[in-house]
């Protein structure tokens, strides 16, 4: 096991967050210990490169959306060349880009990882202020796979605000693709062998609807953990 990092890169993929992406790189560089804050644009149509980077983020950018997991590693990669020899040392705390000044609540998913005490923590989120959210199928499917595969009971299995170390990221790679990131993480770190615990974070970020656009997201993020789960061979029935 490698030594604790001693420093943290924030990595905020975001795809057309303009009006909310420069309060949450304001705030994450806020977040004690931090090095660097990166963006990753994801085929945006809109003006949240511009802001990210006049926001003070080092941002990247891919030409066309190819999602959430794709963003992520990019992020890593490109952490790793701001870090260079240093790279193994540098804690990599993930952030969604639509947190704005909560974000810095995301400080304590850094400590356990930089105390030693834990290889990937997860943020718990409070009740959200505003209503929304759908009838909890995917998080069903997502926590019902996590407990067949490991035997651990996740609170928020899909909480994209996560803090791991260099170690731990690429033990998990490649990462299961597009919205069954967080599921694939989880179960292949704890497969490894790896510590993972959750940590309750202050955060709020703006709720899914329940209009048709709505369902069609929750339908391609029920898909994306199925293919996750299916793809590490944990069967989970429908619910």
């Amino acid at each position: 096991m490698a030594a604790p990092p001693d420093a943290v890169a924030v990595v905020i993929p975001a795809k057309d967050e303009a009006e909310r992406v420069a309060a949450t790189v304001a705030a994450a560089r806020r977040i004690p210990g931090v090095k660097a804050v990166v963006v990753v644009d994801d085929g945006s149509r809109d003006d949240t490169a511009r802001r990210a980077a006049a926001a003070g983020a080092d941002v990247v950018r891919h030409r066309r959306n190819r999602g959430k997991a794709a963003a992520m590693t990019t992020g890593a990669e490109q952490v790793a060349v701001l870090a260079g020899a240093d790279a193994a040392s540098w804690a990599l705390l993930f952030v969604d880009a639509d947190l704005e000044d909560s974000a810095v609540e995301t400080a304590p998913l850094a400590e356990p990882v930089l105390a030693g005490e834990a290889d990937m923590t997860i943020a718990v989120l409070p009740p959200q202020r505003a209503p929304g959210g759908g009838r909890g199928l995917v998080v069903g499917l997502s926590r019902r796979g996590i407990e067949r595969a490991t035997g651990w009971t996740p609170a928020q299995p899909l909480s994209g605000m996560r803090c791991l170390t260099r170690e731990a990221f690429e033990a998990a790679r490649p990462l299961a693709r597009g919205w069954g990131v967080e599921t694939g993480l989880t179960i292949d770190l704890l497969r490894a062998g790896l510590r993972v615990r959750e940590v309750p974070c202050a955060l709020h970020h703006r709720v899914t609807g329940r209009d048709w656009h709505a369902q069609l997201h929750r339908a391609r993020q029920y898909r994306d953990v199925w293919l996750a789960l299916l793809r590490r061979r944990v069967l989970v029935s429908p619910r």
